[in-house]
């Protein structure tokens, strides 16, 4: 039997296409992907606390609140504010599910925001 290679990328387009998006764009992606992944981590997605793990959310909502920290300034207040709103909301879903919830201002993300309360 003959195995046949598999296919190679083809990166040269792959980074044609990628230099086509405008940065805006791929911050805004990247953020949403992380807002999702963390509420799945959070056991706020339809398979409920099949998925769920605080240890992944939080990570996952340090890396959003810093890339919204560090980038909000780039994409404007009119993408910037809805991730916010999500961010928070993220936050606050995380201190509800938490066991013990950690201190206003040692959340996850809040070295970025602040404390967040509800």
């Amino acid at each position: 039997m003959s195995e046949t290679p598999p296919e190679n990328p083809d990166f040269d387009a792959m980074a044609r296409d990628i230099a086509e998006v405008p940065a805006v764009e791929v911050i805004v992606t990247v953020a949403v992907n992380l807002m999702s992944a963390a509420a799945v981590k959070l056991g706020l997605s339809e398979e409920g606390d099949t998925y769920k793990d605080l240890d992944e959310a939080r990570k996952l909502i340090t890396a959003l609140a810093g890339l919204l920290d560090g980038g909000a300034t780039e994409i404007s207040s009119f993408h910037a504010a809805p991730l916010r709103d999500g961010l928070k909301s993220l936050q606050l879903a995380f201190r509800e599910a938490s066991i013990v919830p950690d201190e206003p201002g040692q959340g996850p993300g809040e070295k970025y925001t602040g404390p967040v309360y509800g």
